[in-house]
């Protein structure tokens, strides 16, 4: 004891009381370190989705994206996307619409803001009609409201359009389209309100050593760690990875355009007339209305490979004749609409058509979203589930997504 005042032994005994207090509060703390870091790199449909699920779930989180949520490069940027549930004799995507539809509609509200326009969907069915009559069946198991109309209660009901070719027509009454753009960015604005943090910065991504991701390399200059990462970066995931998906995401060239209805009249709206995918030799679809931005008339087959970073986005003399051909047969009374605008955007497709929703095959903390290959928007919300579940534990990957199906 000896050297030792009155006032070394109480600054000594307040070390202690602060030492026993940290201690006490180290539980707490354990606790927050506990809680995952995951960098997930796109804020698109796919990215935005499962970030803001995986917040929700208490994981700590890092948004990155190049140029913005919804941006004019991204697969999910635009104005409106087609939200149905109509796919033929695939249950799962059916089940996956119908959640996704919920999640949108309650969204919508929590959200304070519009994100899903409900106008019906038509399904004009050609002479082959096997995926339209697959899939009412299981539109009627998930709980969709849906009918079947002959071509002449058709013409009756929507005579705006010629049904000529088309068998019958199926309509998915609470079906509809989403604002795309406008739900990329409110996404993102949710995911940061409840605790998410966003960095807009082109990613690389990091080494793999054993069978572990390391950090990510930013634009910046700067590096990212995280426990566990996740790359839902659309029509770039195959430069990002091109040994494992190089040759399995394919980005095509895709044209809509916009054409005026007469002044007036209300007959093209979307109160009028809902949304229609005309399903026959050659697969259009539109959007009547389109947020008064005109009549939406696209072309689903798939275009010319497309460089989403540095391609020029100029419609087409050559797509703008076959979408005016195409109104002149089945809309008629647009047979000489002006052209108000046009866009090209671009869709990423796989293979098959079907998603790719896996763990990298090499790193074990590392997980793939892509694919939409022109149909995946709508599914937004139940696709960030699903990846929330894989990189939480809580599920394995679903064959039917996953890249040994290209083995």
């Amino acid at each position: 004891m000896r050297g030792l005042t009155r006032r070394s032994l109480l600054k000594g005994g307040a070390a202690l009381v602060a030492l026993h207090a940290s201690r006490l509060l180290s539980p707490s703390a354990a606790a927050a370190s506990a809680k995952p870091r995951v960098a997930v790199v796109g804020a698109g449909a796919f990215g935005g989705w499962t970030a803001l699920h995986l917040v929700r779930r208490g994981a700590r989180v890092v948004l990155l994206d190049a140029w913005g949520p919804g941006n004019s490069r991204a697969s999910s940027g635009g104005e409106t996307r087609v939200i149905r549930a109509t796919y033929g004799p695939d249950r799962i995507y059916v089940e996956m619409a119908a959640r996704s539809l919920r999640l949108w509609r309650d969204s919508e509200r929590s959200f304070g803001r519009p994100l899903f326009r409900k106008t019906g969907v038509l399904w004009m069915a050609g002479s082959d009609d096997r995926y339209e009559t697959a899939a009412l069946p299981l539109l009627r198991a998930a709980g969709l409201p849906v009918e079947r109309l002959e071509t002449a209660a058709a013409a009756a009901r929507y005579p705006q359009i010629d049904f000529a070719g088309v068998s019958w027509v199926l309509h998915e009454k609470e079906a509809g389209y989403l604002l795309a753009r406008r739900a990329c960015q409110a996404v993102l604005e949710r995911f940061q309100a409840e605790g998410g943090e966003y960095r807009q910065a082109a990613v690389a991504p990091g080494p793999v050593v054993g069978d572990r991701m390391g950090p990510l390399r930013l634009s910046d200059q700067s590096v990212l760690s995280a426990d566990r990462y996740v790359f839902a970066c659309g029509p770039w995931l195959g430069t990002m990875f091109p040994e494992i998906l190089g040759a399995r995401i394919r980005p095509t060239r895709q044209e809509e355009f916009f054409f005026g209805t007469p002044a007036g009249d209300p007959t093209w709206l979307e109160d009028r007339l809902p949304v229609w995918i005309d399903n026959g030799s050659r697969i259009f679809y539109g959007i009547p209305g389109s947020e008064w931005r005109g009549f939406k008339v696209a072309d689903d087959t798939r275009g010319e490979d497309f460089d989403p970073t540095n391609g020029e986005r100029k419609p087409s003399a050559k797509g703008l004749r076959s979408a005016r051909d195409y109104m002149a047969f089945r809309f008629p009374g647009l047979k000489d609409a002006p052209l108000l605008e046009a866009r090209v955007c671009q869709y990423e497709n796989s293979p098959d058509g079907r998603f790719i929703i896996d763990r990298h095959p090499q790193a074990a903390n590392a997980f793939i979203a892509g694919g939409g290959s022109g149909h995946g928007f709508k599914h937004g919300p139940a696709i960030g589930e699903r990846i929330a579940d894989l990189v939480l534990g809580t599920s394995r990957p679903e064959p039917f997504f996953g890249l040994s199906r290209f083995s």
